[in-house]
């Protein structure tokens, strides 16, 4: 069986969150497992020269965008075993460092979509079974499979996939630009429209064969309107088709045996050495060196979903009443990036605030932390939580999403986290009470972290279910 996985981002060539994660480490996972899986991802120019340097370049195609023809690119390059083809189209992809954000980002996403589909016939005998798309910048991909390729002998047979990684981001766009920008006409426009706006993820639930989201209680929770951000209608007609797999993490990536970024290596047969990870987090965030305060962190963009309106009301009573300490990084909005510096103005040696995102700063707080922050109001999956075990971080999470999926409350003695259900302060105030207790049980503790470290969140149960997914609709 062949896979091609179609993703705006994956690690190592380009990333800005989740996806790239995923797109980075599933098709490793699915080619381990003897899947034939390659991916595709836009060529950047704000992708690492040295990267650039390993890619070779196949051929160039034209590509129809609407009434534009566009040329494209086709380059490839080997990592971690997987090929990766990377389009190309300096007028599109030729920006400064960020992914995402540009006034013209649907017709630059149109263009790759519609690149995906054309490319195949020039992949030196690559033809997928599978086109596994992802978010609203490949949405368009089934979209244009059923409008325009559904007959070519050369596409038939190929099933297509779409991944919800945030149903919050939808790709909304008017009416005017659907012929324009899209190239599609008034006889498909029911295939993208909803709520008098061109939405293009409504546009890949409706084509894909399958619809997965990336974890089974968000696959529940987006039936729900108060997730779904207006789509719940569309997800319930087309329920037949919806599942939930939990993502995994790349855990030779993600390894505090072999982690070069931290200050002291450790394992679960060694992990004695975690202390020395605590004390050099302490020197980054300008922390007392206290060795039994216990030490919260948080890695997180600071915005309104991932529950920092919780933290905010509870963060200073916590404070007071306890000797715990508070590692944040993180970027996000202006209101909890100000709180968060007006914290550790007055808590000083208590909070350390690094309004950055620095990956290897990331790693140093997963290390030395002895509890891990995800109070989220909504966490399609998350991913911090998954790592925060394995480097010996207990997580205190809100049970929503792949947090629910991921981490079990040690109430019953059993669990790996602590987690509390209702979104207000006053339970997430209770809950990290309760952590810290069992924080001051040394010996309970060092059996809890056994369990965190324990946990297998690799990709293996992930890739055995897309497997399962894919061969029941070649299959079918």
């Amino acid at each position: 069986m062949k896979v091609l996985y179609a993703a705006s981002e994956a690690r190592p060539f380009k990333a800005s969150g989740g996806l790239a994660e995923v797109a980075g480490s599933l098709p490793q996972a699915l080619r381990k497992r003897l899947i034939g899986a390659r991916v595709v991802m836009p060529l950047y120019d704000s992708i690492p020269q040295e990267l650039k340097d390993t890619m070779t370049f196949l051929t160039h195609i034209v590509v129809p965008v609407a009434w534009r023809r566009q040329y494209c690119g086709i380059f490839e390059a080997r990592f971690g075993g997987v090929i990766y083809y990377l389009i190309d189209n300096q007028y599109y992809f030729k920006r400064d460092s960020r992914i995402y954000g540009y006034y013209d980002d649907a017709e630059r996403f149109a263009f790759f979509s519609r690149a995906v589909l054309e490319i195949l016939p020039h992949l030196n005998g690559f033809q997928p079974d599978i086109i596994h798309c992802n978010d609203w910048q490949t949405a368009l991909v089934p979209v244009y499979q059923s409008v325009f390729y559904a007959k070519d002998p050369r596409y038939q047979g190929i099933k297509t996939v779409f991944t919800i990684h945030n149903i919050e981001y939808q790709g909304k766009y008017g009416m005017d630009i659907l012929e324009d920008v899209f190239g599609l006409d008034d006889r498909h426009a029911s295939l993208v429209e909803h709520g008098g706006d061109i939405n293009l993820m409504k546009g890949g639930i409706e084509c894909a064969d399958a619809v997965t989201t990336v974890s089974p209680s968000y696959a529940s929770e987006i039936l729900d309107p108060w997730y779904s951000h207006g789509l719940d209608s569309i997800l319930k007609n087309r329920g037949f088709k919806v599942s939930g797999i939990l993502n995994g993490i790349d855990t030779a990536y993600y390894d505090p045996a072999a982690d070069e970024h931290i200050a002291a290596k450790f394992s679960l047969a060694e992990p004695e050495e975690k202390a020395r990870d605590k004390a050099a987090l302490q020197a980054l965030f300008e922390l007392e060196q206290s060795p039994r305060a216990p030490l919260i962190g948080v890695v997180s963009r600071l915005v309104a979903h991932k529950g920092f309106d919780l933290v905010k009301a509870s963060a200073m009573e916590l404070l007071d009443s306890s000797n715990a300490q508070l590692a944040v990084l993180g970027t996000g909005e202006w209101q909890y990036e100000s709180f968060f510096k007006e914290l550790a103005q007055k808590y000083p040696g208590r909070v350390g605030v690094k309004i950055a995102f620095v990956p290897e700063w990331s790693r140093r707080v997963y290390a030395g932390s002895d509890l891990f922050l995800m109070p989220s109001k909504s966490e399609p999956c998350g991913l911090s939580q998954m790592i925060a075990l394995r480097y010996g971080s207990i997580p205190i999470v809100r049970e929503t999403g792949g947090l629910k999926d991921s981490v079990q409350d040690s109430g019953n003695g059993e669990g790996n986290g602590f987690s509390f259900h209702d979104f207000n302060a006053d339970e997430l105030l209770r809950t990290i009470y309760r952590a810290l207790q069992g924080y001051a049980d040394q010996d309970g503790w060092k059996i809890l972290m056994k369990r965190a470290m324990e946990c297998d969140n690799s990709w293996g149960k992930s890739a055995n279910a897309y497997i399962r997914l894919y061969k029941g609709m070649v299959n079918s």
